[in-house]
This record gives structure tokens, C-alpha cells and sequence, in this order.
């Protein structure tokens, strides 16, 4: 009887450590299971995140770019405005600056003395108002 319990105990020692074996293994498939698991996401988050980094690095320099094609182009149609009306002012001026200059050689051909003809700017007037006429009724024959 003793042996039976020597050999059921020692059986029963053997189901305990087989038990404790199959436990410490089962642990270990788990645990292994849930480190591949964990280092899975890991894995997919970290490509994930660069992905999107990424794309959204290639959207704001796209952005970019259309905003500052934009921004050129508006400059580029200001400066031109800009440049239009500068010349402009200044073609209204080299007239101003012109009629002046006329009306002071007219002034100074009247005040000199010395010349026998005081009128020469006047004079010379007239014969281009004569050309220009001239060239108008040319210019309405052609036509």
C-alpha cells in the first residue's frame, strides 16, 4: 500500500510538474504571443506616422507653392499697374515740362532786342501747324 502511494504520489508529482511545465509554457506562448503582438503595432504606427508625415509634408508644399504662384503673379501685375501709371505721369510731365519750355523761348525770343524777328517760335508754329495740315489732307487722300 505504501508503494501505491509512493507511486501515486509520485505520479501525482509527475501530473504537478508536467501541470507547472505546461503552465510556465503556456505563459510563455502568451507572453510571446503579446510581444509580437505589441511590437506589431509598434511597427505599424511608426510606418503609419511617417506615411502621413509624408503626405502632409507634400500637401503644404504643394499649398505652398499655389500660394506663392499666386502671390507672384499679383505682385507681378502690381508692378506692371505701377510701372504704367509711372510712365504715364511721366509722359503727362515731359508735356507739362515741354509746353513750358516753348512758353519760355517764346518769352525770351519777344524780350531780345538784338533779333529783327521777335516772333520766331511763333513763326515756327505756324509752319508746323501748316505741315500738319498738309499731312492730314495726304493722309485723307490715301485713305
Amino acid at each position: 500500500m505504501q508503494q501505491s502511494n509512493l507511486e501515486i504520489h509520485a505520479g501525482s508529482r509527475q501530473a504537478t510538474t508536467a501541470q507547472k511545465r505546461k503552465g510556465k509554457l503556456a505563459v510563455a506562448v502568451f507572453l510571446g504571443v503579446w510581444m509580437i503582438l505589441i511590437g506589431g503595432g509598434a511597427f505599424g504606427a511608426k510606418w503609419y506616422i511617417d506615411r502621413m508625415q509624408t503626405n502632409i509634408t507634400a500637401d503644404i508644399e504643394r499649398q505652398t507653392t499655389a500660394q506663392i504662384q499666386q502671390l507672384q503673379s499679383s505682385y507681378d501685375a502690381a508692378l506692371k499697374e505701377l510701372e504704367q501709371q509711372h510712365t504715364e505721369e511721366m509722359n503727362a510731365l515731359k508735356g507739362k515740362v515741354d509746353a513750358l519750355n516753348e512758353l519760355l523761348t517764346f518769352a525770351k525770343d519777344n524780350a531780345d532786342t538784338k533779333t529783327d524777328n521777335s516772333n520766331k517760335l511763333y513763326t515756327q508754329l505756324n509752319e508746323v501747324k501748316k505741315q500738319l495740315n498738309e499731312l492730314k489732307k495726304n493722309l485723307d487722300v490715301l485713305k
